[in-house]
């Protein structure tokens, strides 16, 4: 769908497209990196390229399959706090974080597949949400860490 076409449609189909819009770029954002690149620790926190994509997998399955789903955190073997969620294992690659954060775009895309914006959702822990409170809330999410993983990657590419 083009950005006219975008701009007109329904509120839905604009959600999902921006949303895809963010999902894509943060795969584009570890495009053509070596494994080095992509865990390279650039500020002082352990904030990496290669952790935004495994925070943001996590964050998706927290808001998708937790928020939506109704499943625990911990059924889902799921860290509980969004620090934890940035940590690479040395098991973590390139493409292990990619797949897994692939997995977690499809069962989010299949978690709300049914469901209206105004549909109440009852798995967050602070209560009941709407979907449309859960997109714009990972619309935030992907917005402020796709800022991180423009900064980092133009870092890497600098040098």
């Amino acid at each position: 769908m083009g950005s006219f076409e975008v701009g007109v449609a329904d509120e839905r189909t604009q959600f999902d497209a921006f949303v895809e819009d963010y999902r894509n770029s943060f795969e584009a954002a570890l495009e053509g990196l070596t494994e080095e690149q992509a865990r390279r620790r650039l500020v002082p926190s352990a904030t990496t390229l290669l952790g935004l994509v495994k925070h943001v997998t996590w964050m998706q399955r927290v808001w998708f399959e937790e928020c939506i789903g109704g499943t625990s955190r911990r059924e889902l073997g799921l860290v509980q706090n969004p620090e934890q969620s940035f940590r690479l294992d040395a098991a973590d690659t390139v493409s292990s974080v990619l797949e897994s954060y692939r997995i977690a775009c499809g069962n989010a895309r299949a978690a709300v597949d049914n469901l209206s914006l105004d549909a109440i959702v009852t798995g967050h822990r602070a209560g009941p949400r709407t979907v449309r409170w859960v997109y714009l809330q990972v619309l935030r999410e992907l917005a402020h860490h796709r800022g991180h993983a423009d900064i980092l990657r133009e870092q890497i590419s600098a040098r």
